[in-house]
């Protein structure tokens, strides 16, 4: 049986697996028999991928079958400082598994800047999970924190993903919050007209945020970078999830 190599965000953690991405995400996210329910995201690493920080090797030896046959459905490799040890150009597809166990592969795509300034709310998931609002676009953001930091913060890589915010994005002060499913609407509104392009770009809404978030507010996509390198893998619109991933949309989708 083929060994995989998986970048699990929710926690961070590196783990072999013998299951593919759909079955490892059914797995991940409801455990045997369904018995839990939670999201689950990550990345399928290139199976051949060796860093000196890892014994992959040896975690690939334990990734064997059980005495029944049944594959093995995890070997952790670490749960510490993953992200900033896996190069960008190890990482495969990104999955987004809903917290019933059906999962959705993403590719990486082209980075756009925004056509016209906007506000943003980002929500980082590796190595820190705050939520933030920035008046920078995406690639900006990462390397206010990694690359180019403007304050003492600095992380060596981050993902995060980019959340709507409706019209609060053009009119902090006067836009409808409209469907926003967020518990914390005033507190955003608050911190978004904090913010000023040239004194203040970024203001912490919550320093310790929950990783669960509704998948229909991804509003660009999710954001990986380790030093100088940033890769986008964009959110597929709801006709093509409509079209194509019905299934993996009324799963996403509350009840």
């Amino acid at each position: 049986m083929t060994v995989h190599l998986y970048f699990s965000l929710i926690p961070e953690a590196l783990i072999a697996s013998m299951l593919p991405p759909e079955k490892f995400g059914q797995y991940y996210s409801t455990g045997h028999q369904y018995k839990s329910k939670g999201q689950a995201i990550f990345f399928e690493v290139d199976s051949s991928f060796r860093h000196e920080f890892f014994d992959i090797d040896e975690a690939y030896k334990r990734c064997v079958p059980h005495s029944d046959g049944k594959p093995k459905n995890s070997v952790y490799v670490s749960v510490y400082r993953v992200l900033e040890h896996i190069p960008i150009s190890a990482l495969r597809k990104l999955y987004l598994t809903t917290a019933y166990g059906h999962t959705l592969g993403l590719e990486q795509g082209e980075i756009v800047p925004p056509k016209q300034p906007t506000l943003h709310l980002y929500q980082d998931l590796v190595p820190v999970n705050s939520l933030v609002v920035s008046t920078l676009d995406p690639a900006g953001f990462y390397h206010s924190v990694t690359t180019e930091p403007g304050k003492f913060i600095r992380f060596p890589g981050m993902c995060f993903v980019e959340l709507g915010l409706g019209a609060l994005a053009t009119d902090p002060a006067n836009g409808p919050m409209g469907d926003l499913p967020y518990s914390f609407l005033p507190h955003l509104r608050e911190a978004l007209l904090e913010l000023d392009p040239k004194d203040k770009q970024a203001k912490l809404v919550h320093r310790v945020h929950s990783l669960d978030f509704p998948y229909r507010m991804i509003n660009s996509g999710f954001y990986v970078g380790n030093g100088p390198d940033l890769a986008f893998y964009p959110m597929l619109s709801q006709e093509e999830l409509r079209r194509n991933h019905s299934d993996w949309l009324r799963s996403a989708t509350p009840r």
